[in-house]
């Protein structure tokens, strides 16, 4: 009730600012909280949909490690360079083959013209890198190799911070440049030109078309989505493990963690979120714009 405005008379309160009223400016009456509403919009997650979703932040480690990997094959001599470079041609012609084959229904009409492009910008890339490999083998000459590894392992690290996983294709500019970057830092390392031009080949499958068709899985067989992540998280593993056993114990540790252990934190953790909403909130203009259709 609020005060009385003379002998008998009782005056309510209302919710305005245009008129004067025998009320503070603070005061509020018993249907204040009346409005109260909790947890709006939020979101409930299923634990395995987390971890669905998070195989996308796994399966992009694994890659990093399987780049690593072939570096560490190419650098100690293990890897001949042609055997790396008809292996990579032969995976990117399958995958581009499962690309397609994942189309929708009405992109077959524009396939013709779409490989053809795609075979012109394929030929320019590798004719581009492949002329430039000999300048690329020689343009860390200067520096030691410390640094060299320092700045890739730091250039690695923000291509995976910068990485877009809500949309992964195509992949963001910044995190392809400086994967690009790291690739021809560790590619310069290599022994020969023919070297670092298979290895920057690869770093292009990797970095580059491998998020267009793992993004092409994902919206069109999400059923397989799931089993594409675990095989390359276990490449990750098992390349690195045959080269650097303690690399390979901190990948398992860390997709453990990314894929199980934060994915449980934000299911448990999300049952205590409380948020309330009223009266109080800031207001919120709903413009009826049909009427400035007319």
């Amino acid at each position: 009730m609020g005060p009385d405005d003379g002998p008998g008379t009782v005056v309510a309160w209302r919710k305005v600012l245009w008129e004067r009223q025998p009320f503070p400016d603070n005061y509020v009456d018993q249907r204040f909280l009346e409005e109260l509403r909790r947890n709006v919009g939020v979101r409930q997650y299923r634990y395995w949909a987390v971890v669905r979703e998070a195989g996308l932040v796994g399966q992009q480690l694994s890659c990093v490690a399987i780049f690593i990997t072939l570096w560490l094959y190419m650098e100690e001599g293990l890897l001949s360079p042609g055997t790396l470079l008809v292996v990579s041609l032969a995976t990117s012609l399958m995958g581009y083959g499962l690309y397609q084959a994942l189309a929708s229904r009405v992109e077959p009409v524009l396939s013709h013209r779409t490989c053809l492009a795609d075979l012109q910008s394929a030929t320019i890339y590798l004719a581009f890198i492949f002329g430039f490999s000999p300048v690329l083998k020689t343009l860390t000459e200067s520096v030691s190799t410390d640094t060299v590894y320092a700045m890739s392992a730091l250039m690695l690290l923000a291509h995976l911070v910068s990485f877009p996983y809500a949309h992964p294709s195509p992949p963001g500019s910044l995190s392809l440049n400086v994967a690009l970057f790291a690739s021809v830092c560790l590619a310069s390392r290599l022994p020969d030109a023919l070297d670092t031009f298979t290895m920057l080949s690869c770093a292009l499958m990797i970095f580059a078309l491998w998020p267009c068709l793992l993004r092409r899985v994902k919206d069109r067989a999400p059923c397989h989505f799931a089993v594409v992540c675990a095989g390359v998280c276990v490449a990750g593993v098992g390349g690195l493990a045959s080269r650097w056993p303690g690399g390979a114990v901190l990948l398992a540790l860390a997709l453990v963690c990314v894929m199980l252990l934060c994915p449980w934190l934000l299911v448990r953790l999300q049952r205590h979120k409380d948020n309330i909403h009223g009266p109080w909130d800031e207001a919120e203009i709903h413009e009826d714009l049909s009427r400035f259709l007319h």
